[in-house]
């Protein structure tokens, strides 16, 4: 779907938040870039969406096809919600902003809504919802235009553990049924392995990719209690550890 060749950023001021980033990330992937705070992950994240651009290096979308603003779903680590708006309404921005009238696109946005478990809740204010039900909203906005792409900037870092978990949960279960590829970015081992089927492993500033790292687990319910699971974290925390210390 993608192909990412030698990409470097550095801002104004010096700071280089990426060197020579090299990745391939396919159709229908789940991918996850894991490293510690500051190493890129969301400058990486960010060039794939279009928000930003490298200083050096090739973004290459295959047979040359760009995906459009609304084939890009952005899922922030706040909810960044309008308060004043309903989570119907809330939903229904990324569609009135491409001036889809609301008659036509308020079954899109229902659906949306109940796809993330929110039905009922559609004229409910940010204020009256949960921080977990808040990025629920967050994610039918994200996908009520049907992306290619979901781009997740660390969605659930500031969760409790228990909404953290369900939600991982869920967005496995949106990601088999809606098909599209998934880049998720996190500093969380467990979250790292729990969903993704590919964990994209970076170094500290300046962020290089250290290694890829493949999962064969089928993540469910009681997947965080199997001996499988303990061990793909101790073999990322064993490989994250190396690449700190080598860097």
């Amino acid at each position: 779907m993608l192909t990412i060749s030698d990409l470097g950023r550095r801002f104004p001021g010096g700071v280089e938040a990426l060197r020579d980033v090299s990745l391939r990330l396919e159709a229908g992937d789940f991918v996850a870039l894991l490293g510690p705070s500051g190493c890129g992950k969301s400058t990486l994240l960010r060039l794939i969406a279009g928000l930003d651009h490298p200083n050096h290096g090739t973004l290459v979308w295959d047979e040359g096809h760009e995906p459009t603003p609304g084939e890009v779903g952005f899922v922030f680590q706040d909810a960044t919600l309008l308060p004043w708006a309903s989570a119907e309404d809330n939903v229904f921005l990324p569609l009135r902003l491409r001036d889809v009238p609301r008659a036509k696109a308020i079954d899109d946005v229902r659906a949306a809504l109940a796809r993330v478990g929110l039905a009922g809740f559609e004229r409910a204010r940010p204020r009256q919802l949960s921080g977990g039900m808040r990025m629920r909203v967050s994610i039918a906005r994200a996908l009520v235009t049907k992306p290619r792409v979901l781009l997740m900037d660390e969605p659930f870092a500031a969760l409790d553990e228990f909404t953290r978990h369900k939600l991982q949960e869920d967005l496995l279960a949106l990601w088999r049924s809606v098909g599209c590829t998934v880049v998720f970015v996190t500093h969380s081992i467990y979250e790292a392995a729990f969903l993704a089927r590919r964990i994209v492993l970076m170094t500290p500033r300046p962020g290089r990719v250290e290694r890829q790292m493949m999962s064969a687990l089928r993540p469910g319910p009681e997947t965080r209690l199997e001996p499988a699971y303990a061990t793909l974290v101790a073999e990322i925390s064993r490989a994250m550890a190396a690449a700190l210390e080598g860097h």
